[in-house]
């Protein structure tokens, strides 16, 4: 059993008026089901088709049933949704010019299946106009598939950097004006953060921040996986976002549709990268430097992360930007170049 005072700080629920889950350790939970009501209305209405049978388009979404929800539970993040949705859509035969409308069931988006399986069901009001309804079962299923994966890339994303984050990790009174030192055990390929506050000055305001230290064993030599980092077609894979990548001292870096930024400080090819890189939600013109350093083990490739001048009130969340955004998704890229050459 540990002393009084040496237990692991995760555990602590440390000195708080308002009795916040300090470091989101223990179960965190924010409701997206609002949030993603309206982005599903946002990217499914107004979706156009068009072909030799003429032109269909959602024109609007009638039903929208279930939820959604983002949890972080000991630092792992795990987004829910579970939807029942119908469309309704009309369009007008090229060369006749009749209209026509019908309706699109999808009736279980979840996080159990993959887009590409999700059942989507066409369906036309009474008449003429089958050619309508193919072009919505072939081309227009295909254009739905897109929205929903846009949908689903949003929630792990924007939601994330906007919603998720906001307000849930607050400093504590440790943390602000306290100097700590509590070097935390392995969890898996990944050390906890060794937690050093500093003080920055940004626009004459000092800002608590803190260094978060990250170890992760990726399976890829190391030339692959520093190359993720720095070409823009791998970064964009793996963010599934459009990205600016100019790896290059001084070159510019912009990611998750500017809610990661920042430029390129240092570049070893194969070896190293540093990055002058900061969140959006971040005060303005407030920075982190972060290094990342590429350990070849042969078959395999060590990354280890420095993040210094985090502001402490954003330091879960740079976590679990890294490990969720970057770090899974690289890992599910990688496996998909693995599964393709195989």
């Amino acid at each position: 059993m540990a002393k009084w005072g040496q237990g692991d700080p995760r555990w602590i629920v440390e000195e708080r008026a308002d009795a916040t889950n300090v470091n989101n350790w223990h179960w965190t939970e924010r409701d997206a089901t609002s949030w993603s009501k309206s982005k599903l209305r946002e990217v499914l209405v107004g979706l156009a088709v068009e072909g030799e049978a003429g032109r269909c388009e959602i024109s609007e979404l009638k039903q929208v049933e279930g939820e959604a929800s983002c949890s972080s539970r000991k630092g792992k993040l795990i987004f829910f949704y579970e939807w029942n949705l119908r469309l309704s859509w009309r369009g007008t035969v090229k060369e006749s010019g009749e209209k026509h409308k019908g309706s699109v069931e999808i009736p279980n988006l979840s996080e159990e299946n993959e887009v590409d399986d999700t059942e989507i069901n066409v369906s036309k009001k009474k008449g003429e106009g089958d050619v309508l309804k193919e072009l919505m079962r072939t081309e227009g299923t295909t254009k739905v598939r897109e929205a929903l994966r846009d949908y689903l890339k949003a929630l792990k994303t924007v939601f994330f950097f906007t919603e998720f984050t906001l307000g849930m990790i607050l400093p504590t009174k440790a943390t602000v004006g306290q100097e700590l030192a509590a070097e935390r055990e392995p969890i898996g390929n990944t050390v906890q953060d060794s937690v050093s506050p500093q003080s920055l000055d940004i626009v004459g305001v000092k800002i608590p921040t803190v260094k978060i230290l990250m170890r992760e064993i990726f399976n890829s030599a190391a030339d692959e996986l520093y190359s993720i980092f720095t070409t823009k077609e791998l970064v964009q894979k793996f963010s599934k976002c459009p990205a600016v990548v100019e790896a290059e001292k001084g070159g510019k870096l912009q990611m998750f549709d500017g809610f990661v930024s920042g430029e390129y400080a240092e570049l070893v090819p194969n070896q190293r990268i540093v990055l002058k890189w900061r969140c959006r939600s971040w005060p303005d013109e407030h920075y982190a430097m972060v290094a990342l350093d590429f350990k070849d083990l042969a078959a395999q490739t060590e990354l280890q992360l420095e993040c210094k001048g985090v502001p402490v009130s954003n330091e879960e969340s740079t976590r679990q930007c890294w490990k969720q955004q970057y770090f899974e998704e690289i890992r599910i890229l990688l496996q998909q170049s693995q599964d393709t050459m195989e």
